[in-house]
């Protein structure tokens, strides 16, 4: 109790599994200025990409329990459980969750060049054209490339995972060309939509987005799918309950301010918030639910 009084001392280190503007990217330096005003240390957010964010999530397993290394926790955490053979780690033992942030819908985007323009087109397209059409994703496991998975499970089609070392290289080849198309994360793609370098199809959520709210549902056209993208924050397990249960208190108070709703409304998320235990039944969900999907398009790690 007495070091959860005096915590943070001194710097956190917040680190993510993604290279620098992405999603989590953008999520993660909006958590961390927000907690550095309330709690009066800085948070560094501390990018460590590669192998599906597995490094990442290492070193903070393997970091001191004391509340001073973070890690932001995406569903690629959930879905290595079944795409990693082995693993230097068991996610759901060796992180202890703190709080869910937020949950947002992946947008289903072509370059200009594709004539699809609605959900079923592409569909039909992909069926007249096997192998055809390039699927950029942020890499084997992400939510970019699970989403596409589970389309492409259930609906029958035919189109070629292109892995990149994030969504932002990604995104790049979509606007240029050299990929057709993507399962994108909405926070991420939204401007390049409404500049027209981008044409969207449909949301992934079982509901529509409020950010692009006359897009369609991909349920709407293929009844049972539905695949979000989320974000929380977890901690290496033995971390004292006292400062995780500071760090939750904390979070859930962003969270529930008007200007982080505004902020994160404009990105097209909405909040998860809740306890740690909610936020790990979460976790637990998602790896199940994702090992499915895992198993039956055979992935495998980049």
């Amino acid at each position: 109790m007495a070091a959860a009084q005096t915590y943070p001392a001194r710097p956190v280190r917040l680190i993510i599994g993604y290279p620098p503007g992405g999603s989590a990217d953008i999520t993660a330096r909006l958590l961390g200025q927000w907690l550095s005003e309330r709690l009066g240390q800085p948070f560094v957010i501390e990018s460590r990409p590669g192998a599906g964010t597995n490094i990442a999530t290492e070193t903070v397993v393997n970091a001191p329990p004391d509340g001073y290394t973070l890690l932001l926790v995406a569903p690629a955490n959930a879905i290595n459980a079944t795409l990693y053979e082995k693993l230097n780690h068991n996610f759901i033992r060796d992180i202890a969750p703190v709080a869910g942030l937020i949950r947002f819908p992946n947008v289903i985007v072509v370059n200009p060049s594709v004539p699809a323009k609605t959900v079923p087109e592409l569909i039909a397209y992909a069926k007249a054209n096997p192998g055809k059409l390039n699927m950029a994703s942020s890499g084997a496991g992400s939510t970019i490339h699970v989403s596409g998975e589970l389309f492409k499970m259930m609906t029958g089609i035919n189109m070629v995972h292109v892995p990149y070392r994030g969504g932002a290289p990604a995104l790049t080849d979509l606007i240029s060309g050299q990929v057709q198309v993507m399962f994108d994360n909405v926070p991420t793609s939204i401007e390049f939509i409404r500049a027209g370098k981008l044409r969207p199809l449909a949301v992934t959520t079982a509901a529509r987005s409020n950010v692009l709210p006359d897009l369609p549902t991909v349920a709407d056209f293929v009844p049972g799918y539905e695949a979000s993208a989320w974000y929380g924050v977890g901690v290496p397990k033995g971390t004292p309950e006292a400062i995780i249960g500071k760090l939750n208190k904390e979070t859930n108070a962003i969270l529930a301010d008007p200007k982080a709703r505004a902020r994160f409304d404009e990105l097209g998320a909405s909040l998860i918030a809740g306890s740690p235990a909610e936020f790990g039944q979460l976790v637990a969900d998602e790896t199940e639910k994702w090992a499915k999907v895992v198993k039956f398009s055979g992935a495998r790690p980049d």
